[in-house]
């Protein structure tokens, strides 16, 4: 993983344009997305998404309500938005098939959104072409990805004992 991998992490804070939302990650992410797809394009309205992953657990809100937007996604199964009702900037999602379990915090709103790198450039065969990839080592994938052949296996852990959790959470 990129970023603070290699340190002891320190939390991350974030929020949105008008500060009436902040947040906080309190680990380092599950792995960092840069998304290339289209639908991601449009709903940026800028070449990519960058997300950051992370169980809903370790994100904790520092202030405010987050408004929950339903919205339609590429798979068609939707994704529920967590927006600033009042400047109405998104701060993160949470897609279908993790649940509210995982949130996909957008990158940029952190307040030192540098500390959190890309750690695979995903769906780059819709890239905007006049957007050079850099070659530093960083996995590039023309679709999705195989999860257990990229993320760290401390990553892998931490997603294992959270499915757990979700199962054991259904039985009850």
């Amino acid at each position: 993983m990129n970023g603070d991998a290699g340190a002891v992490w320190r939390p991350a804070e974030g929020g949105c344009d008008c500060r009436a939302l902040r947040y906080r990650l309190e680990s380092a992410p599950l792995f960092v997305h840069c998304c290339h797809c289209r639908w991601c394009q449009r709903e940026t309205g800028s070449a990519f998404a960058l997300n950051a992953m992370i169980e809903a657990e370790r994100l904790t809100l520092l202030a405010g309500t987050p408004e929950l937007v339903h919205t339609p996604s590429a798979s068609g199964q939707g994704q529920l938005i967590a927006r600033c009702p009042g400047c109405r900037l998104a701060l993160w999602s949470h897609y279908a098939g993790a649940g509210r379990a995982v949130a996909f915090v957008r990158v940029g709103t952190l307040d030192e959104p540098d500390r959190l790198p890309p750690d695979i450039h995903i769906f780059t065969a819709s890239r905007q072409p006049w957007l050079r990839l850099p070659e530093d080592g960083v996995p590039v994938m023309p679709g999705y990805y195989d999860r257990e052949q990229h993320w760290p296996a401390q990553s892998l852990a931490r997603r294992a004992a959270l499915l757990r959790r979700i199962a054991g959470s259904d039985k009850a």
